[in-house]
């Protein structure tokens, strides 16, 4: 066994060892508003529940450990005290990831991340509709842990409405914890999926994803990739060219039966199984061919 004072470690090593080992990690899905009516949206896993009357919910958005930034999240609040927190299911743990990218100040990760804005009844920031669970809240206080690169803001909620989808729910009236399917976060780029264990999904904090708002309206609106297949295809920085594409297709008979053929919906199946195999650049190759 090793034995390691906190001091003896850089922030980066820290932080690695804590999230690896305290884990798996509930994820909170924190949509907020600045004073300018500004929406973002943004996941977290340093999140739990703490207290069921009062119903007290606490996040934290730390600073970031390479240049002590604060997170947009973290400014908002303290704007606008209000957030809506949005539980994490399978179906949508690939753009919740996308939304994590660090895109500018005033961008809409709601538009980017291809998610749906649900109005809220009793605060400001919208819920997203696709979330199993959705947690109107007030902030009751945000308590600073520290000023350094790595230093965590306790975000403490209260909940003052909650929205729950029915489809969830077991013939008990509970929450069924295989028809609400989440999802957890671990070290890494390791998630686990509660009622089948651990994947994959990587960081997108090395690349700025173009988004699910600037895919072509067909993939966008097609009707067999789902939203975890938006979510991967909007994670790249740029598409391939058409030398790429063609050198790709042109390698093998099925693919350029299925360029000829222009069917669409075969297109996107094939796509599709691409992506279950995490080659999305090939995805994205097979779903720019032309004719």
């Amino acid at each position: 066994m090793i034995s390691i004072e906190p001091h003896e470690l850089s922030t980066g090593k820290l932080h690695g060892y804590l999230l690896g080992a305290v884990s798996p990690r509930p994820i909170c899905f924190a949509s907020t508003m600045d004073s300018e009516g500004n929406v973002n949206l943004s996941p977290f896993s340093f999140f739990n529940v703490f207290s069921a009357k009062p119903p007290i919910l606490v996040f934290s958005p730390a600073r970031r450990g390479r240049d002590n930034t604060t997170k947009h999240t973290y400014e908002n609040v303290l704007e606008v005290p209000e957030v809506v927190i949005n539980i994490v299911s399978f179906e949508m743990v690939q753009q919740v990831s996308l939304s994590s990218t660090e895109y500018a100040k005033g961008v809409n990760e709601f538009t980017k991340a291809g998610f749906t804005e649900l109005p809220s009844e009793m605060v400001k920031p919208p819920r997203v509709a696709e979330a199993p669970v959705q947690l109107e809240c007030k902030v009751n206080d945000v308590i600073k842990l520290g000023t350094e690169g790595g230093a965590g803001n306790l975000v403490i909620c209260e909940v003052v409405k909650l929205h729950i989808k029915e489809e969830i729910l077991g013939e008990d009236g509970n929450i069924d914890p295989f028809k609400i399917d989440t999802v957890s976060r671990l070290g890494g780029n390791w998630y686990s999926r509660a009622k089948e264990g651990l994947f994959e999904v990587p960081k997108p904090l090395t690349t700025l994803g173009v988004g699910v708002d600037s895919l072509p309206e067909e993939i966008r609106l097609s009707k067999v990739l789902t939203g975890n297949d938006l979510g991967m295809l909007g994670n790249v920085e740029n598409f391939p060219n058409s030398e790429e594409i063609n050198t790709f297709i042109n390698a093998s008979e099925e693919l350029k039966w299925l360029r000829d053929e222009g069917n669409s919906l075969e297109i996107h199946k094939k796509a599709q199984d691409l992506l279950c195999e995490g080659k999305i650049d090939d995805a994205w190759k097979v779903l720019l061919s032309k004719k």
